[in-house]
């Protein structure tokens, strides 16, 4: 995750703005940044946030 962002409020936005801009899956976004899929969930979590592939962002 060393080029996304540490802080999970930052990350959560970023994440959601790059989805809805550039990216149709978390996978793809992964992919794209070379981050895990876990790692990036988990993060997220500890805001109380999940993604959902429905909507391709985190709620």
């Amino acid at each position: 995750m060393s080029r996304l962002p540490k802080d999970p409020v930052i990350l959560l936005s970023f994440l959601n703005t790059q989805l809805r801009d550039f990216y149709p899956s978390l996978e793809e976004l992964c992919g794209a940044f070379g981050a895990e899929r876990g790692e990036i969930e988990e993060t997220v979590r500890t805001i109380g946030y999940a993604y959902d592939a429905e909507k391709n962002q985190f709620v």
